[in-house]
């Protein structure tokens, strides 16, 4: 079963990446980035995608310019997530044939990333926003776009924001932190599918 989870290695080393990645695709979440302000993130990304691109959907977090995609495609990335809307991201992205995955927060944005080829919007942070807000914007996006929580959106909440059209997540510190034992990210990736899948049974 393929879920709409990223998950988000903020401060993950090379010597981490291949353990925790096997981790997390044992778990069910093959949607894994490394933000590009972890230590040595190229060299994560590349051993990730060498071992694990048949089974998962690897990338870069915190891409900020053009020069960024380009060094994420060399690695061998396939997605790209970023925390701003910028255009030209998001066009180098699809040009170099990878997922577009934007930070919004307003209307304006998600209209900007969607006109300019993003494959799914970013809600960050999703705590300042809320369901509310992601259903007040909902009414104005096209039908069927890819909405994805991100900050403050969690196992405990799933449900509120599936309610109201959220169709995926992107989970950080609530899923790994630089020291956590492969026990323990796979304990809270554990915990995490549970309730996604739960969530997502309670609303068909």
């Amino acid at each position: 079963m393929s879920r709409n989870l990223i998950a988000i290695l903020r401060g993950l080393s090379p010597a981490e990446a291949l353990p925790v990645t096997e981790c997390l695709i044992e778990a069910g979440i093959t949607r894994i980035e490394v933000p590009l302000n972890s230590p040595d993130p190229l060299t994560s990304i590349k051993a990730m995608a060498e071992a694990f691109s048949a089974r998962a959907e690897i990338g870069a977090g915190t891409v900020l310019d053009p020069e960024q995609v380009t060094a994420v495609k060399t690695a061998g990335g396939t997605l790209v997530v970023s925390p701003d809307c910028n255009p030209d991201v998001i066009r180098a992205t699809k040009i170099c044939g990878m997922s577009s995955f934007p930070g919004v927060m307003t209307p304006t944005e998600c209209f900007t990333a969607l006109r300019n080829g993003a494959d799914g919007l970013k809600f960050f942070p999703a705590s300042l926003i809320g369901p509310d807000g992601l259903k007040a914007m909902l009414a104005v996006l096209p039908k069927g776009t890819e909405t994805y929580a991100v900050g403050g959106a969690g196992p405990d909440n799933f449900s509120d924001w599936i309610k109201v059209g959220a169709t995926g997540f992107g989970i950080g510190t609530a899923l790994f932190k630089p020291g956590f034992s492969v026990a323990e990210i796979r304990e809270r990736a554990d915990k995490i599918v549970s309730a996604y899948d739960a969530a997502v049974s309670e609303d068909r």
